[in-house]
């Protein structure tokens, strides 16, 4: 395995980085994004998950120059559904686990894979306008989390 991540530090810079529109554009990554949810999903008693991502993750785009639209910037279906994994994945592991390892061992997973998301949607209904708007459910597989 990669190690992605060397220290909780840089888990919760990331996360931080996003709530205060800091981050770096380069660096919001798909490992950052998954290191993001960790954090507030693990770290972070003042914020919920499924509640402030969105917000978080539109305000974030509008800071760096990247429009929420119909065909880029935020979307709902892929936003949540990462939450509910991230979530899943987190109740697997021991108690304590500190945030990098966690954000490490995760990426070793499917998760890890940019495409990971295509195993329940197609590419047509995940890439819809209606998905990135609102949840759109799987029409491939029901999502085992």
């Amino acid at each position: 395995m990669t190690t992605l991540f060397t220290s909780d530090a840089e888990v919760i810079a990331i996360g931080e980085g996003v709530v205060a529109l800091t981050l770096p554009k380069p660096a919001w990554t798909h490992a950052a994004h998954f290191a993001a949810a960790v954090w507030l999903i693990a770290g972070q008693s003042d914020l919920v998950a499924e509640r402030d991502m969105p917000g978080l993750i539109r305000a974030y785009n509008t800071a760096t120059g990247v429009p929420n639209t119909d065909s880029e910037g935020y979307h709902e279906t892929i936003t949540l559904a990462s939450l509910r994994a991230v979530r899943a994945f987190l109740a697997g592991l021991p108690e304590g686990t500190p945030l990098f390892a966690a954000c490490n061992a995760l990426l070793a997973t499917d998760l890890g894979r940019r495409d990971w998301l295509l195993a329940w949607w197609s590419r047509e209904r995940l890439f819809s306008a209606e998905a990135r708007r609102a949840w759109v459910e799987p029409d491939l597989a029901t999502l085992p989390f």
